[in-house]
């Protein structure tokens, strides 16, 4: 016998269809979601919604590193004991938060909030290199350490970056290989992600 879909509600349509804009969320993980936030927990399901509208009146990119903020400098950028010669980039701000836990660097930051992927057409203006070409040569900073993945968009972007930064004089290294091939720095563990900061080279 063929199985005849139920529709659901609107409301819960909609919500299903909101919820499939998470990373690896399906239509199947997102219709469990809404069952589940509206039929056994209501009152999470009106907190997240608050924190959503809340975050995105209020959360915006710090005019220094581009990482999240709500104020106009982040408190790293805000902070007196950041070495302001030491720039790393990173592609997100949860690689950004991975470096930090690590406890082994303590300079300046520069979040691309992506890579490189022509395929998908994210040039050199879509990750903002023009501010952070601006920001590496404002004679302040003295070496731009790479911490961009180990994926092959990654590694494109940081040998872009690289020899656009050797082309305007400025120092530039990546972090060595202890992050391993094809791994991303959200889930890399901290050990590794220092290691690979203690011993990065030059490009």
């Amino acid at each position: 016998m063929k199985r005849v879909a139920v529709p659901a509600a609107a409301g819960l349509e909609r919500l299903i269809e909101a919820l499939r804009v998470l990373p690896g969320v399906g239509p199947r993980s997102a219709q469990r979601m809404a069952y589940y936030l509206v039929q056994h927990d209501r009152a999470g399901a009106e907190a997240l919604a608050q924190s959503l509208g809340e975050a995105l009146r209020t959360v915006r990119h710090c005019s220094r590193c581009n990482s999240f903020t709500e104020e106009e400098l982040c408190a790293l950028c805000r902070s007196p004991r950041r070495d302001p010669a030491l720039l790393c980039v990173v592609e997100t701000p949860a690689d950004l938060a991975m470096v930090e836990q690590t406890l082994s660097y303590s300079g300046m930051y520069f979040v691309l909030m992506g890579r490189l992927s022509p395929l998908d057409g994210i040039g050199p203006r879509d990750i903002g290199l023009d501010r952070l070409l601006t920001r590496a040569a404002d004679g302040i900073v003295q070496e731009v350490i790479l911490a961009t993945n180990f994926t092959n968009e990654g590694e494109a972007t940081a040998h872009y970056i690289a020899e656009m930064l050797r082309a305007r004089g400025v120092r530039a290294t990546r972090i060595a290989r202890g992050v391993p091939l094809g791994g991303e720095l959200e889930y890399v563990d901290v050990g590794t992600i220092s290691q690979a900061l203690l011993d990065r080279r030059g490009l």
